[in-house]
């Protein structure tokens, strides 16, 4: 691919004067389209580091609306950065729907300069290009627009720039040892590069090779693709708006019964709800249970261990007392509850998992979901927000956002506390007659209590294909809120203990 790179093209200065005018201007109205449209766009900008990217991004933020655009320049990871996954820095920089996002220094810089090092083997490489190949796919799939420039420099080329900038007194200071080891180490970078576009390019996130030699040409032939995939983006919302239009008049929402091919039964049938404890065995259980999570959490901040819990479940199933009783036992300066609710204003502009990576714990602290990304494939699923296609891809997606959590070393435990119909309604009604309990029932639980039917089988579905061997699923018997309690206790004890 870069071998193929059209080489030495040049526009002159009276050539790109005369150009501009008209691509700003339809950059400009591109621009606008985009923000109508809804579309987030990522932009990356890759290549040797003296192919002159800073310059081609000052270029484009003037030839475009700067309240719509987002640069993102990433260098060496934060003390912040290094606490989380390496993904975290950037999912919290996406662009939300309507803006651009401009990324320096993306997903590709790390594995490139750690495999030209030798610091990444082969195989490890490939694994890093094929999750970056997945993310892409995941946020294209989301409806986002992704173009990818790399600035090509041939070997000749860099040494001439090294040269001359290192003999003049203005830019000498653009020229550091780190140039010229990585002009010594060109042919190894370039054959990893190739490697890395050659693996990552797709219609759905296409590399487009510019040879950076001529600045004009450079910024000429950036900013026309740029503006030929912003017009095809907002034309293709157009054409599937249009098409949205007559299938929902066309068709209803869709069902979602449908149970995992193979699957006996369902899931939940298995968990045992006859299960009791008396009150005495349960106190003295609690106390030592809860002596163990705050002894291992103390621990765990000690050895940088970071802890990831998800609470799922019916409604009324006793999340909220049992999140109680193990937060009571935690230094309060370690852990932190999520309440999920609908997504906000700010949320829905994002794709459906970049609210939960944002509130990943740093290393040492534990981080308790209440509810979770889970909901895509739950409440989402059977009440049509979200569409069959939608759901069905987030299983992966979810598997791979947990797969990387544990990667980093974060231990993630997740809960289903399972009650039968005929303690759930208990519940409600209790709820309705007690007066500080009247708050926890609503409305909305008596519509999604009429399809239990459809969330069993949604249930089904998550548990079988999300239970992985780097975040098991723990069924909790919850019809005796004492034993879900000293279950959910026991099995982070399990685990934290096993990662310590």
């Amino acid at each position: 691919m870069l071998k193929s790179a059209e080489l030495g093209l040049k526009v002159s200065k009276d050539a790109y004067d005369r150009q501009l005018p008209k691509l700003r201007l339809d950059l400009l109205q591109a621009h606008w389209e985009i923000h109508q449209s809804k579309v987030p766009v990522v932009v990356v900008i890759s290549g040797p580091e003296i192919s002159g990217k800073g310059e081609l991004i000052n270029r484009l933020a003037a030839w475009v609306d700067p309240r719509g655009l987002e640069v993102n320049a990433f260098g060496p990871a934060s003390d912040e950065e290094r606490e989380r996954p390496p993904w975290w820095r950037f999912w919290r920089a996406l662009p939300p729907r309507g803006k651009v996002g401009i990324f320096l220094g993306s997903w590709y810089t790390v594995p490139i300069l750690r495999r030209v090092d030798g610091k990444m083997g082969k195989s490890a490489f490939q694994r890093e290009l094929d999750r970056i190949a997945f993310f892409e796919r995941m946020l294209a799939e989301d409806g986002a627009l992704i173009v990818k420039f790399w600035l090509h420099l041939s070997k000749r080329e860099q040494k001439k720039f090294l040269k001359r900038h290192e003999r003049d007194p203005r830019t000498r200071w653009r020229v550091t040892p780190i140039d010229w080891k990585a002009f010594r180490l060109y042919d190894r970078f370039a054959k990893w590069s190739e490697t890395a576009l050659l693996r990552t390019d797709a219609p759905h996130a296409p590399w487009v090779v510019v040879d950076a030699a001529d600045e004009h040409h450079r910024d000429l032939a950036v900013g026309r693709y740029l503006l030929a995939a912003l017009r095809r983006g907002a034309e293709a919302v157009k054409e599937k708006s249009g098409a949205a239009k007559i299938a929902r008049r066309a068709a209803s929402v869709p069902s979602a019964g449908r149970i995992v091919p193979g699957a006996e039964g369902n899931v939940l049938d298995a968990v045992d709800l006859k299960q009791k404890v008396s009150d005495e065995a349960y106190r003295k259980r609690l106390a030592t249970l809860q002596g163990r999570v705050g002894t291992l959490t103390r621990r765990a901040y000690e050895k940088r261990v970071s802890s990831v819990l998800v609470f799922e479940g019916w409604d009324a199933g006793g999340k909220g007392g049992s999140i109680r009783r193990l937060t009571e036992a935690v230094d309060p300066r370690l852990y932190r509850v999520v309440p999920i609710a609908a997504p906000t204003e700010e949320e829905r502009a994002q794709h459906y998992l970049w609210r939960f990576w944002r509130h990943l714990p740093r290393d040492g602290r534990v981080t308790i979901f209440d509810r979770s990304w889970y909901g895509r494939v739950l409440v989402e699923r059977v009440e049509g927000f979200a569409k069959p296609e939608e759901w069905e891809r987030a299983y992966l997606e979810i598997n791979d956002f947990e797969e990387q959590l544990a990667e980093h070393g974060t231990v993630v435990v997740k809960y289903w506390l399972h009650i039968s119909p005929e303690e759930q309604l208990r519940r409600f009604r209790e709820r309705q007659r007690v007066g500080f309990k009247k708050h926890k029932i609503t409305d909305e639980d008596w519509r999604n209590r009429n399809k239990s039917e459809a969330y069993f089988a949604a249930v089904s579905d998550m548990v079988a294909r999300t239970d992985t061997p780097s975040a098991r699923w723990t069924l909790v018997a919850a019809n005796d809120k004492k034993v879900a309690r000293l279950q959910i206790l026991e099995t982070f004890v399990r685990n934290l203990s096993a990662a310590l």
